[in-house]
């Protein structure tokens, strides 16, 4: 089973794209608290399509605590150097907000 819940803050507003079929997309940093006690994070990177990517830009801002829920995906790709990468992202099905002054909707 591939199931991954985080919760933690946007460091960037997300910006709404669109692939050349007209699906949007959007992808940011997640900034998750570890559960140490140092004060260190990880940035995962999050992908959301469709309505989740547009409810993502309409009500989520930089600094908006968020839970996500989805799965982890791994691809490759060529640079623009022409070297093969893998890149391993969280892609949301599910974003709720994690403040309790911005209980709205979810998507």
């Amino acid at each position: 089973m591939n199931v991954v819940i985080l919760t933690g803050r946007l460091t960037a507003d997300p910006e709404l794209r669109y692939t050349q079929q007209g699906t949007p997309c959007t992808s940011f940093n997640l900034a998750v608290d570890r559960a140490s006690k140092d004060d260190t994070a990880d940035f995962p990177t999050i992908v959301a399509w469709d309505k989740t990517a547009e409810f993502l830009q309409k009500y989520m801002s930089k600094g908006s605590k968020i839970v996500v829920r989805g799965e982890i995906r791994t691809r490759n790709y060529t640079d623009n150097d022409g070297k093969n990468r893998k890149v391993t992202e969280v892609v949301a099905d599910r974003v709720e907000f994690a403040d309790s002054k911005n209980q709205g909707p979810f998507a």
